[in-house]
């Protein structure tokens, strides 16, 4: 009976009922997208580094968790002290340069490279020769920039011709020749990250203090330290107050909308609380029938917003393969969780201001 009369009560008003599902959806689509892309960047990021191949990393002081950050400061000689450590069975020195939106570009001695990561993957062409002005590109950013093989790009304000494409997952999804990307960048022989690749078997914690101690000025640290530093907190402290920020506004929308549309109803339905409370209906199932009522509203607004969030997701994969976004059921519980509770919050002041009518007063309303 109760329930029968609460989908009829919202029959009864379809747009201010729309209105409601729309607001809840709102705020379950923000919640995905917002969290989705930035752990998306951060966890794109850290599968990118865990692709190297490399066990340890060697950092500029206490340096910028992404190495393209830091900037190149440690000099290339460094490169040769370390290998020289019992247990090094490589080390791949790596060069940055930022591109507009931040996406950098990876400067390598392809031999050194090779040693560490296992070498590029290539789906068309060849990788670059040595001091030649020529890229390869990882599949997802020549998908998402529409670049091929034998395509001149202008970066840095110099041409260079696209010679290969190679399977993402291994660093920057822009490489070329460190020698030539230290010309550009006014660095010459210059690193910002050093990897390393260890023996088999090699006791990784003592080969970890023997590089600090010839290295004392710079950050070493086993690559599954250094991976555990990808979170959005520890990398940048703004990012978690970004994502709490827009959470609290996607709450507030559910919440006020929830909140007006149903101290609206309780005013319309004054005549009809009076009627029920006449009939015998207590307090408690009062505030019952307004707080459903907001359950309701707020589960299918949950199920259109999963649905436009999984349809976003998906949209922007395609139309932007290189922006990596996240849906995940554990954040699609999440955020129906916070929606679900935000519109009985909002609903509890309107269903305790229904349930304390005096029904006499509310028969004669008109």
């Amino acid at each position: 009976m109760m329930n029968q009369m609460i989908v009829a009560n919202l029959r009864r008003r379809p747009m201010r009922s729309l209105v409601s599902v729309i607001a809840v959806a709102i705020e379950v689509v923000l919640i995905l997208v917002i969290v989705g892309l930035v752990n998306g960047m951060v966890n794109d990021h850290r599968t990118r580094i865990e692709g190297m191949g490399a066990d340890i990393v060697v950092r500029a002081g206490s340096g910028a968790v992404f190495g393209e950050l830091s900037g190149n400061t440690m000099p290339i000689g460094i490169a040769d002290v370390l290998a020289r450590v019992p247990g090094v069975h490589a080390v791949a020195p790596v060069a940055y340069k930022l591109l507009p939106g931040l996406e950098a570009v990876g400067g390598i001695d392809l031999e050194n490279f090779d040693r560490v990561s296992g070498g590029f993957h290539m789906i068309a062409g060849r990788v670059f020769r040595p001091g030649t002005h020529a890229v390869i590109v990882d599949d997802i950013e020549a998908a998402s920039k529409h670049e091929h093989v034998g395509q001149t790009l202008t970066m840095f304000g110099e041409p260079f011709e696209v010679v290969g494409v190679f399977e993402h997952g291994v660093g920057s999804r822009v490489f070329m020749d460190r020698v030539v990307l230290d010309q550009i960048d006014g660095s010459p022989n210059k690193a910002a990250t050093f990897y390393i690749k260890t023996d088999p078997g090699a006791d990784q914690a003592k080969v970890v203090a023997a590089l600090q101690k010839l290295a004392p000025a710079e950050t070493v640290q086993s690559i599954g330290d250094y991976l555990s530093l990808f979170t959005p907190d520890r990398l940048n402290a703004a990012l978690p107050i970004f994502q709490r920020v827009m959470i609290s506004i996607a709450i507030a929308i559910g919440f006020l909308v929830i909140f007006l549309s149903l101290y609206t109803t309780v005013l319309e339905r004054t005549r009809e609380i009076g009627i029920l409370k006449a009939l015998g209906a207590s307090r408690g199932y009062i505030v019952q029938v307004i707080l459903r009522e907001s359950e309701l509203l707020a589960l299918i607004g949950i199920v259109v917003g999963s649905f436009l969030g999984f349809l976003l997701w998906n949209l922007l994969g395609r139309l932007y393969p290189s922006l990596t976004m996240e849906f995940t059921w554990k954040w699609v519980a999440f955020a129906a969780l916070i929606a679900l509770a935000s519109s009985v919050v909002g609903a509890l002041y309107p269903a305790f201001k229904a349930a304390s009518q005096d029904a006499i007063a509310a028969l004669a309303y008109e």
